[in-house]
């Protein structure tokens, strides 16, 4: 794993990222020196298109989540994402025909070197998102311990990281019901350093059931880590391998000691002139969509167009949510709060398409200028619920530190919570966030929000 401006990234998607970026500039220029014929081209023009067209494939890829691993996906769905990307691709490149002083004699040769680098890189994208890693990237891991939690880190593992190879579960010593495959499971008859050594170990995720009774070889693990073995408790683990911090290993100590959880003056200036900034222009692109939904609503439903309830924000404090109605106006007829379902009877028509689309949330948007709400950040929960959740989950209430945003962490990596049970496992994202929130990792999710609207992903 590396870390990149606090957020945490494998290894195979940074390479992934640099490969991609790199082969479209040497493809293009390639493709120029190869069909050039004597026709001038000028350099500086060349590499500017070819810069800007790179950035540009990355973040259509990034909205497509070509980048991410996800458990499950077929090939076939990552190439008809790739083919998306190629169509996208191609009116951006037109565009920036437009806009770059880019010769008449030139362009031709441009356009179709531009198009055959992007179909290039994508193939071997598609064919990167479904190979095993190269050795050289590969982690060789051992996990010790054989339990639950040493169970839990291999799932993680399997699910998230490509390059992570566990080459074995060393026993503690006072685990008796081991719940990993025994062929798996390493000799005691060396010391965790020697089997460490032995087998070239990268890297040790210490995932032991119990630890009472002399089960932590100190001693043993801080001699690993003076050999170079990187060693990381269950915590820290799940922080960098799933994006979340995980409330079955989690305690204060390792909040209040480690890092992260860093406000700062700075941080919170440019955080808000970035939700500022983006609010404004967000808030001029959708004026159109708002002005058609609020018509639709009035036609099927009536007024009010907008629906306003009480939420918890920074610090606890109480502020108005606005969006737009997507319920029937007696939803909630005998005062009390009702959690949200799966297929909820009382979403109207309309409400169903609209908060497929998110379009619903767009008046949130005024919450963030006015300084109420972040465009990233925990999603604000009423009340009513906070105190339940408060009493219930531990923790909890560490996610008010922040502002609660239109869009989060925690919103593009689960689906929509419906229960105690899912807001405990939302938790768990929003800590990762509140803990290393930074400007890139707001970008990060606005990223991938565009992903969760275009698939309507985890909307109810």
């Amino acid at each position: 794993m590396i870390r990149v401006f606090n957020h945490w990234l494998t290894w195979r998607s940074v390479a992934g990222i640099l490969f991609d970026f790199s082969f479209l500039i040497v493809s293009l220029f390639i493709s120029l020196m190869w069909i050039n014929s004597g026709l001038p081209i000028n350099v500086t023009q060349v590499l500017t298109f070819a810069v800007i067209f790179g950035i540009v494939m990355l973040a259509i890829n990034a909205f497509l989540g070509l980048y991410q691993r996800v458990a499950g996906r077929t090939s076939a769905e990552t190439r008809a994402r790739a083919v998306l990307s190629l169509y996208l691709a191609i009116p951006v490149a037109y565009g920036l025909y437009a806009l770059l002083p880019i010769s008449t004699v030139n362009r031709d040769l441009i356009q179709l070197s531009a198009m055959s680098a992007a179909f290039g890189m994508l193939v071997t994208r598609v064919g990167a998102s479904h190979n095993t890693a190269t050795k050289m990237l590969r982690r060789r891991i051992m996990v010790f311990g054989t339990g639950q939690h040493a169970l839990a880190v291999k799932q993680a593992l399997d699910r998230s990281d490509p390059s992570a190879q566990i080459i074995g579960f060393f026993p503690g010593s006072n685990e008796d019901q081991p719940q990993v495959s025994p062929n798996l499971i390493l000799s005691r008859d060396n010391s965790l350093t020697d089997t460490a050594r032995n087998l070239n170990i990268d890297e040790i995720v210490v995932a032991l059931s119990e630890r009472r009774g002399g089960a932590m070889p100190l001693r043993e693990l801080l001699d690993c880590k003076l050999q170079g073995v990187r060693v990381l408790d269950l915590a820290s683990h799940f922080e960098q391998t799933l994006g979340q911090i995980r409330l079955d290993s989690l305690y204060a100590g390792w909040l209040i000691f480690g890092d992260g959880f860093g406000q700062g003056m700075i941080r919170t200036v440019v955080k808000r002139l970035f939700d500022i900034v983006c609010a404004s222009i967000l808030i001029i692109l959708a004026l159109p969509v708002m002005f058609v939904v609020a018509i639709l609503i009035a036609l099927e439903d009536g007024f009010p167009l907008l629906y306003r309830q009480e939420r918890v924000g920074l610090n606890g404090r109480l502020f108005n949510v606005i969006k737009f109605r997507s319920m029937r106006r007696d939803a909630e007829k005998d005062g009390k709060p009702i959690w949200a379902q799966a297929k909820d009877n009382r979403v109207t028509r309309l409400g169903q398409i609209i908060r497929k689309l998110r379009v619903d949330e767009l008046p949130q948007l005024f919450s963030v200028l006015k300084g109420d709400m972040s465009l990233v950040g925990p999603r604000p929960e009423r009340p009513f619920f906070v105190d339940q959740l408060t009493k219930e989950i531990p923790f909890y209430a560490v996610r008010h530190s922040v502002k609660p945003g239109v869009t989060g962490w925690a919103q593009v990596r689960y689906h929509y919570g419906a229960t105690v049970e899912d807001s405990a496992e939302k938790l768990q994202y929003d800590l990762y966030y509140v803990k290393n929130h930074s400007l890139f990792l707001d970008i990060v999710v606005l990223f991938e929000t565009v992903g969760v609207v275009l698939t309507g992903k985890g909307a109810h």
